[in-house]
């Protein structure tokens, strides 16, 4: 029988790492407003995304990616498989609130200006990130193959084929096709399970990765009081790198100094908690209000009133009160602008220094984005 002392050295033989070179890299100074849960929202969809991993490889087990199976597939895991209701429900409100804490993190990202130089690449990342969450929601949307979903897929490839240039073939490659079946479903299926993880999972290693290189922006407080306590931004303040301001009202020589705290324990306890709350109310929602299914896909009958997941309603709102093709163009302008708004802030910046410019376009922005999803919500 191997003793204890036998396993250790088998163990550090075969996994010669280097404790104190981990302790370095668990010990990662971490600036000092992340105690705040609110500005630590960053690992909260990389949580989610595991969760959908776990619980949608489990539901592939059971679903078929047939037009003529898929939907029955979708009714045994709801109705007969053990808690599969309880799984379907935990991936689909994790998609939820994986694309929701994504738009939190990139609005914060975005009124503390953290995006500007030298972490422009990081904030085209992150647009990427926000991107394939919709697209993942989209594609997992249309292979309950429901009536709802399956005219979602319809109207959802025919805004694809109304975009200049590249339409038809990009439709065509969506669909499998000129319309909307069989191929379709296995094209979307492959997607939902193959390709976007493989993207999503790139994307997250190479966001990890900038932000090991260059650290986590620190933010610049106006202090009221002792260190770490009543903590308010300084908006008109720049933004990049930026640090804490210490001294009191009375404090004329006030001194530069960067609070931080080390990463183990104290911040992953922080992203513990939060991961731990976000288990309770997944399981919350998941009983309150588990994951329907509506009537079986009829290609011959059009619904009354076709909706999209809500982190669409903007958009669809926008094409609502547009024709089809300035509906496409204005949406693919907005895309433009969100990936490469770092670069349009520096040419604002340049250009209006002292206006803040940037600030306003994201506060009008975001109203106009709630505006519509709101309107499109309730009428």
């Amino acid at each position: 029988m191997p003793t204890t002392q036998s396993m250790r050295t088998w163990l550090e033989e075969s996994f010669p790492l280097d404790l104190d070179v981990l302790k370095e890299m668990s010990s990662e100074p971490i600036p000092y407003h992340l105690k705040r849960w609110w500005f630590a929202v960053g690992g909260t969809p990389l949580y989610l995304f595991v969760i959908q991993a776990v619980t949608g490889i489990m539901l592939t087990f059971y679903y078929v990616p047939e037009p003529a199976e898929a939907y029955n597939s979708v009714a045994r895991i709801t109705n007969e498989v053990p808690f599969g209701w309880y799984l379907r429900s935990i991936h689909k409100w994790s998609a939820h609130l994986m694309v929701a804490a994504v738009i939190l993190h990139m609005l914060r990202v975005f009124f503390t200006a953290a995006y500007r130089k030298p972490r422009e690449f990081n904030w085209m990342i992150g647009a990427a990130l926000l991107l394939t969450s919709c697209v993942f929601g989209f594609t997992g949307y249309s292979l309950i193959y429901e009536q709802i979903s399956y005219w979602a897929a319809v109207v959802g490839t025919n805004i694809a084929e109304a975009t200049p240039l590249i339409g038809g073939w990009l439709a065509n490659f969506a669909r499998g096709g000129p319309e909307v079946g069989a191929n379709t479903l296995t094209r979307f299926f492959v997607f939902h399970i193959g390709v976007l993880p493989t993207v999503m999972v790139l994307l997250l290693v190479l966001h990890v990765v900038q932000i090991r290189l260059h650290g986590v922006t620190r933010l610049r407080f106006d202090e009221r009081g002792e260190p770490g306590v009543g903590l308010s931004i300084s908006v008109s303040a720049p933004v990049t790198p930026m640090e804490f301001r210490e001294g009191g009202a009375g404090d004329e020589t006030k001194k530069e100094k960067s609070p931080t705290f080390p990463f183990y324990p104290d911040h992953f306890y922080t992203e513990l908690i939060i991961g731990l709350v976000l288990t309770f109310l997944l399981t919350i929602l998941a009983l309150v209000a588990p994951a329907h299914l509506g009537e079986p896909a009829n290609p011959l009958v059009t619904p009354e009133h076709i909706k999209p997941e809500w982190y669409f309603y903007a958009t669809f709102r926008w094409l609502k009160l547009t024709s089809f093709t300035i509906g496409v163009i204005g949406t693919m302008i907005f895309v433009f602008v969100f990936i490469f708004w770092p670069f349009i802030d520096r040419w604002l910046v340049r250009r209006y220094p002292a206006k803040e410019i940037s600030f306003w376009v994201g506060v009008v922005g975001f109203a106009i984005y709630m505006i519509f999803t709101l309107w499109e919500a309730f009428v």
